[in-house]
């Protein structure tokens, strides 16, 4: 803890002289010892470890046994699709693996190519790298800071430190300040300088005291390269999926093998027939339905603004209901901004329109430069600067008009800034700083125009408006003046001042954020504010936004760490606002509201928001302000930087889910039907309805089609007026399981009816022995037929749970419609060409016989529909 000790008890521990730095020697066996000073990572996966690693999934495991299966049976065709579809979605994995880890290299990017060293009693410009701890590192304005320093000297130092904790406003550092307390802020160690921060303003020195790994940009790394990997929720629910479709399968065939043994049936025929039931049980196209679904999600949301890295974390936003975010630069626009001004202590309310006086005080004494909208120099003085233009006092033109004589820079001791201008008649000291300063050096007011005696009642006023603006958060800054005939030295100039009035500036909120956090809010999201900033300021905008209603709601870094990791779990839902938090603290927050079961988006644009990112569930970076860092640790970007564009893409995540959830259940219901027409074959004694390489086809060809045209159904226009879905919520949940059931009941008895209908032509029944081959074949095409055309029609009626066909809209999917048509062509298309049937073993139906199956096909949409109306009429009484 150097921030604890004094610079001579650092530099003893460190065996460094200030004077003379270390020595050449000494600096090569140091590095030697600790290492270059660069940030590291660990090996990368090769290409092909990556592949395989993407093959670690049940139901993966379940499609590859489909695959063994037709292989078994002699369908290589079929077997080459399935694994084609099996060497796809690696393919996809391991692209969006590669995208994905960049966050250590941009790290390895921001540490600064070159620093100032003293070493050998000479001050020398060396590679970042080849710094070691014990070196005297020299800082001026404009440096990008190498290693985390201990200060030395400073004077004057402003550093820039947003991209570590996350502050707009640079940070005024002190080499004589000790901080005792342990756990001070990184924010607050006003003795230290730390890796990838800019000097701003003033020049320092400073020892190095921690490098690469081991500094506070080295704890990102290390926090960023730990593994992290959780499964999504839709992950997670495929992988039951899998293991539960797996272990049917299994149970199918044991099941058969039973019943043949009892029936004393032919063992290679039920062989066969185990393999049909088995096929039958495993959706083969669900993997790559899936991540085409998701596919085309990532596509319509790049539309919006987001652009989503990794594939699960589309459906993983459906079911966020915490959204962590930082405040600078993302909740706010990152500059601060003047937005109230005081100058009549006998007023109760201000003017609408600041004096000219007042401005022009404030702009000339600034060395900041405000063109085109674009600023440089310190964020305060740019800020002035700002509010001259608005008010039609351009820094230049000032510039020009009243030229700078003399100055008294701004001195962190005083406070204060001093110019010394040429006027019409003579001179003008302006005078901007600490306003309890100013009224100090202060003897006059200018009031109403006029120049007035400065009063203790006065005094008292300016002092009290100035604590109301900063109970507002606002950062308060007073201005001055004095005229003079003559040039005079920079000790008289602030003496005998008259006071103008002061200006209370803030990094103000974005416009749209608030709209965005009330619409979450009746989505049933809550919206948290994790900042590096002080805690009256971040609850000021916190407040503004929406987000909080009470500072009581708002805790900082050193109060989490007085709790224990389960105290801050049990307590952590009371709170919204977190300020002065490090990058560590930030990880703590998102495992805490994680550990209540909550799903947890992250939104930031620093390299102090990059752990955090990577660790919720789902990590959005800015695109335009975010590092390269952020975004590397990120799951999902935002290309406008706008905070409601989360908010959209959380609709677009909860419509997926929907999507996908209603292609699963038409799968598992066409699959059921698939099981309940062969399982009742066996049971009965009847013929097998249907051969493996029918299954195969109908559900990698015929069923895959609707599949994914229900994938990219329009959204629910009412998704974000519900609350966020139920993570551990099953596929099955709110009837969806009931619908699959009856919907594959009437699918299986309505192929088993088609069956029995086609044998019934030849003259023949279901008990029939000795069927002859023509009359199996017309059986079998229409039993083929009638289960393709069903599943086609039902895939109509799982657009919506409740409503109707009609009430969707029977073409606003117009997709599904042409996948309906198309599947039907290619089922005509199957039985009329002579070699795909004589493959599939089926043949040409009559004209009446496609109506036959025509009228069948359409019975399990028609009773689904009238089972809707049931359901909305017993809501309509309940209501």
């Amino acid at each position: 803890m150097w921030f604890s000790k004094s610079q001579a008890e650092v530099l003893q521990e460190l065996q460094v002289n200030a004077t003379n730095g270390l020595t050449t020697e000494e600096a090569k066996a140091r590095l030697e010892q600790y290492g270059a000073n660069r940030l590291k990572g660990k090996p990368k996966k090769s290409t092909i470890a990556l592949f395989f690693a993407q093959l670690k999934d049940m139901l993966i495991y379940v499609l590859l046994g489909a695959g063994v299966v037709t292989l078994i049976i002699g369908e290589y065709v079929d077997a080459i699709i399935i694994f084609a579809v099996v060497v796809l979605n690696a393919v996809i994995g391991v692209i969006q693996e590669n995208k994905a880890e960049k966050a250590i290299e941009a790290l390895q990017k921001m540490t600064t190519p070159r620093a100032l060293v003293r070493r050998d009693g000479e001050v020398k410009e060396i590679q970042s790298e080849l710094i070691v701890p014990g070196d005297i590192v020299i800082l001026d304005a404009g440096r990008f800071i190498s290693a985390d320093l201990r200060l030395l000297e400073s004077a004057n130092l402003q550093i820039e430190e947003s991209a570590l904790t996350g502050e707009s406003v640079p940070t005024d550092k002190q080499a004589d300040d000790i901080h005792p307390d342990p756990q001070t802020p990184i924010g607050d160690k006003s003795n230290m300088a730390f890796m990838s921060t800019l000097v701003t303003y003033g020049r320092g020195e400073g020892v190095a005291v921690a490098t690469a790994m081991e500094t506070e940009m080295g704890k990102i790394a290390k926090i960023l390269d730990d593994d992290n990997k959780e499964l999504t929720p839709l992950q997670k629910k495929l992988e039951e999926l899998g293991k539960t479709l797996g272990f049917i399968a299994i149970g199918i065939c044991v099941l058969i093998f039973i019943i043949a043994l009892i029936q004393k049936r032919d063992l290679f025929e039920m062989f066969l027939t185990a393999i049909s039931l088995a096929v039958a049980a495993i959706p083969e196209g669900l993997p790559a339905i899936v991540a085409i679904v998701l596919a085309l999600g990532v596509t319509r949301m790049s539309k919006i603004n987001a652009i989503v890295k990794k594939l699960p974390a589309v459906e993983t936003l459906g079911s966020v209901n915490i959204i962590c975010s930082d405040k600078t630069g993302t909740l706010t626009q990152n500059k601060m901004t003047v937005v109230k001004h005081f100058t009549e202590p006998n007023e109760s309310l201000d003017k609408d329109k600041a004096p000219v006086e007042l401005i022009k005080a404030l702009v000339l004494c600034s060395d900041a430069t405000f063109e085109n909208g674009e600023g440089t120099g310190d964020p305060t003085e740019v800020a002035l600067v700002a509010f001259g233009d608005k008010n039609n006092l351009n820094k230049r033109s000032l510039d020009m008009e009243f030229k700078r004589v003399a100055e008294k820079p701004f001195d962190s001791d005083r406070k204060l800034m001093s110019t010394l201008n040429k006027m019409e008649n003579g001179y003008r000291v302006h005078t901007k700083g600490a306003l309890d300063q100013l009224l100090q050096i202060s003897t006059l007011a200018y009031v109403d125009g006029k120049v007035v005696p400065l009063t203790e009642e006065m005094k008292l006023q300016y002092l009290k408006a100035a604590e109301n603006m900063s109970d507002e958060a606002l950062r308060v800054l007073g201005a001055a003046y004095k005229d003079t005939d003559h040039i005079i030295s920079a000790d008289e100039m602030e003496r005998d001042l008259t006071v103008i009035g002061f200006v209370g500036m803030i990094d103000p909120p974005r416009l749209e954020v608030k709209d965005s956090i009330r619409e979450a809010k009746l989505a049933g999201i809550t919206s948290v504010m994790i900042t590096g900033d002080h805690k009256n300021t971040a609850v000021a905008i916190a407040k503004q936004l929406g987000i909080a209603e009470s500072i009581e709601q708002s805790m900082t870094g050193t109060e989490i760490d007085q709790l224990s990791d389960e105290e801050f779990s049990r307590r952590i839902s009371n709170y919204r606002v977190f300020a002065r938090v490090s990058p560590e603290h930030k990880v703590k927050i998102i495992k805490a509201f994680k550990a209540k079961g909550n799903i947890v988006s992250m939104t930031g644009d620093g390299v102090n928001d990059a752990p955090s990112l990577k660790f919720a569930d789902i990590g959005v970076a800015m695109g335009i302000t975010g590092t390269d860092v952020s975004k590397g640790a990120s799951d999902m970007i935002l290309t406008d930087d706008n905070f409601s564009t989360i908010v959209h893409a959380i609709r677009e995540g909860r419509n997926i889910y929907l999507n996908i959830s209603k292609s699963v259940i038409f799968l598992l219901s066409c699959n059921l039907g698939e099981v309940v027409a062969i399982l009742a074959s066996i049971l009965f004694f009847w013929p097998i309805p249907l051969l493996p390489t029918q299954i195969l086809w109908i559900n990698l060809v015929t069923d895959t089609l609707p599949a994914i045209a229900l994938g990219v159904d329009p959204g629910d226009k009412d998704v974000m007026k519900k609350k966020p879905r139920d993570p551990k919520e099953s596929f099955f949940a709110k009837g969806a399981g009931l619908r699959a059931v009856i919907g594959g009941l009437l699918i299986g008895i309505l192929t088993l009816v088609a069956f029995y209908l086609g044998l019934h032509e030849f003259g023949y029944s279901l008990n029939s022995e000795n069927i002859p081959e023509d009359a199996m074949m017309n059986a079998r095409t229409m039993a083929f037929v009638v289960l393709a055309s069903s599943q086609l029609f039902y895939s109509l009626s799982m657009r919506s749970a409740t409503k109707s066909i009609f009430q969707v809209g029977f073409f606003t999917n117009k997709y599904l419609i042409g996948s309906i048509v198309t599947g039907l062509v290619l089922q005509f298309v199957v039985i009329t060409i002579p070699f795909l049937a004589s493959a599939f073993k089926v043949h040409n139906l009559s004209l009446v016989d496609w109506g036959l199956v025509i009228v069948l096909g359409l019975i399990p949409l028609i009773i689904n529909e009238i089972i809707k109306i049931f359901i909305r009429s017993t809501k309509t009484g309940d209501a």
